[in-house]
């Protein structure tokens, strides 16, 4: 059972022995596992950018057949998604206050932050952030987003998400340098993602700094 436990979770790394094993039946394991990463705050553990890659990579070799996973995978991420919001939604900004276990409270707190500083924006660009991925629509349901512009932001994002890193497998996943360093080309990319933001909080910062001195002269 643990074994197994483990395989579920490393199956980024263990794709190949899913397929053999399994057959068609990977499609519902894979959807299962972006659902759950994306739709439960529980699971932020769960594999997500490298598990998109490495099905891509398997689909080019004929294993799975891209435009099947590519809309089941999407349909995965928004329902998950709107799950969280829903969940977040119901409980509310009693979270804050409740005591409970499983939840990271760390995490929560930066989404949180991170949520405040970005707006709707990043439901698309906690798409390619973990540990932000599952928590932002969860904070966006918390903070009571409207459901109809939540919902234009998380499948612009899944859309993205998916296609960007499944077809970045598909055309890349096999070549040899990408399969050896896809853990740094992984973070490469995440890094990405996020260094636009940070430049653009560094600026606003510093664009308030000179207007505070400017107030003090």
């Amino acid at each position: 059972m643990l074994e197994l436990l483990d395989m579920l979770i490393h199956i980024d790394k263990t794709l190949g022995v899913w397929i053999a094993e399994y057959g068609t039946w990977v499609y519902v394991v894979l959807f299962l596992i972006i659902f759950g990463e994306t739709g439960l705050v529980v699971l932020p553990f769960l594999p997500g950018d490298s598990l998109l890659f490495i099905a891509g990579a398997f689909s080019a070799s004929g294993h799975m057949h891209p435009g099947v996973l590519i809309v089941l995978l999407i349909a995965a991420a928004i329902l998950g998604n709107t799950l969280n919001y829903v969940i977040g939604r119901s409980i509310g900004v009693r979270v804050y206050s409740m005591n409970l276990r499983f939840l990271d409270r760390n995490a929560l707190a930066r989404t949180h932050a991170f949520y405040e500083k970005h707006g709707g924006k990043t439901v698309i660009l906690a798409r390619f952030i973990p540990l932000v991925r599952t928590f932002a629509p969860f904070v966006a349901g918390v903070a009571a987003m409207p459901f109809a512009r939540f919902q234009m932001f998380n499948i612009v994002g899944a859309v993205t998400w998916v296609m960007s890193l499944v077809l970045g497998g598909y055309f890349f996943g096999n070549l040899p340098f990408v399969r050896e360093h896809l853990n740094t080309i992984v973070l490469l990319g995440i890094a990405s993602a996020v260094l636009p933001l940070v430049v653009v909080g560094v600026w606003k910062g510093l664009r308030r700094f000179r207007r505070k001195d400017v107030v003090t002269l």
